[in-house]
């Protein structure tokens, strides 16, 4: 029995790869009844690097909790067995792509006739207007579109921009589908109204883009001296023929200033630790913790002064130096006890059995009733009251088509007959 604040609430998803299925699940995990409408074949991230049939790691780890109605929506047998079914549903979760809805016949307006107070989240990957809107587009693309990928800095051997994983334009947009849901039921208790919800990768992606040299936003009063050194930059870039990665590399320098011992990692003599200070008094527990002496915080300091700069680069040798010299086990010690966040660099693959992460019960076992068990993250939230807990493994394809069709008053019979007549598995 779900035990979350959303329980009793019914979500129809239309949902694939991971923004979609990963925001159902989030509502899963508050208690919410997902079922999951899949092509008979299985949608396309179930089918990803396979390790059984109709089983990958990726779609078991985003689907849990939920139920599987394998349909053929492309037949009219299939769109009118949706249409039943959202009388009884509150929400409907889409991230198909934006001509697909309407033609599927699950665009808002046509379930919103069926059901008036429907709330309804349409996500899609550049959002409903302009000339992209109809455009598909997956992570490393909205990346691109959206500067996020420039901002990771990164290249491979051949200059060329790095995708750097997880999805974050994806993942984002799970959260932002999940606080759409919950922020639309809300308003449906208090007046009655249903209403359509819109999200999109582009604009989380430009969203996460906050609070550094990296931002989106442009306050004039404030950055007009970097974008101007950056559109400089660019004119540069364009009259020399600079390649990417030289242009990364000069943006880089343009707007990030070089004494940073305070919010990095550095080498130790046998792995990485990460030190972050961004008050301060952090800082002044760094250098404390270092003995090293910086102005950083003084009336005066100007990082782009040339002598300033020839000064942070001989602080940044220093240091780093020092910190080289010993494991990473001494500087986690040493900088904790002098009250400076710090962590070894860890890898997310050997976590599982992290103190940490059990003190707080971070990690839940499932059971999975093909695969067997299994190992994920929790729900990211701890209530007092209306504890969230994850509702099971993700279903095996079609597990719940029979069940979920008799829920919307179909008999025995006339399931078998769209099974014989290819619109469920």
């Amino acid at each position: 029995m779900a035990s979350g604040p959303l329980n009793g609430i019914r979500i129809l998803e239309f949902g694939q790869i991971i923004a979609g299925p990963l925001g159902c699940q989030l509502l899963a995990d508050l208690g919410a009844e997902v079922v999951k409408v899949e092509p008979p074949e299985g949608e396309p991230w179930r089918l990803n690097v396979q390790f059984m049939p109709h089983e990958s790691k990726v779609f078991q780890e985003l689907n849990r909790g939920k139920r599987s109605l394998a349909i053929d929506l492309s037949q009219p047998e299939g769109r009118e067995a949706v249409h039943r079914l959202v009388r009884t549903m509150d929400v409907v979760v889409i991230n198909y792509r934006p001509d697909v809805a309407e033609r599927l016949g699950i665009d808002y307006e046509t379930l919103s006739a069926i059901r008036p107070d429907l709330v309804y989240v349409d996500s899609t990957a550049f959002g409903r207007k302009g000339a992209m809107a109809d455009r598909p587009g997956y992570d490393i693309v909205v990346q691109a579109v959206s500067g996020l990928m420039a901002t990771t800095g990164k290249v491979d051997e051949r200059g060329l921009p790095i995708v750097t994983p997880p999805a974050l334009a994806d993942t984002t947009t799970g959260y932002a589908i999940a606080a759409g849901v919950c922020a639309a039921l809300f308003h449906r208790a208090m007046t009655g109204q249903g209403q359509r919800v819109e999200t999109s990768l582009l604009i989380n992606a430009l969203t996460i883009q906050a609070g550094g040299s990296w931002s989106f936003s442009s306050v004039p009063a404030a950055d007009a001296r970097e974008r101007a050194r950056l559109a400089a930059l660019h004119e540069r870039a364009r009259a020399e023929g600079m390649s990417y990665a030289d242009l990364l590399a000069a943006r880089s320098a343009a707007i990030r200033p070089v004494g940073n011992i305070y919010y990095r990692c550095f080498l130790t003599s046998d792995g990485v630790i990460a030190v972050g200070a961004l008050s301060a008094s952090l800082r002044a527990k760094v250098r404390a913790v270092l003995g090293v002496e910086h102005n950083r915080d003084e009336p005066g300091y100007d990082p782009w002064d040339p002598g300033q700069q020839e000064a942070d680069r001989k602080l940044i040798a220093l240091v780093e130096e020092k910190i080289r010299a010993r494991s990473t086990e001494y500087w986690e010690r040493t900088f904790e006890a002098g009250g400076v966040p710090v962590s070894p660099v860890n890898f997310v693959q050997e976590l599982i059995d992290h103190p940490q992460l059990l003190a707080n019960d971070y990690v839940v076992k499932l059971n999975h009733e093909l695969s067997g068990p299994q190992w994920l993250a929790a729900p990211p939230w701890k209530m007092s009251v209306t504890p969230p807990q994850p509702q099971g493994a993700s279903p095996p394809l079609g597990r719940d088509t029979d069940a979920v069709l008799a829920s919307a008053g179909y008999s025995a019979g006339q399931i078998e007959a769209l099974r014989r007549a290819g619109v469920v598995r």
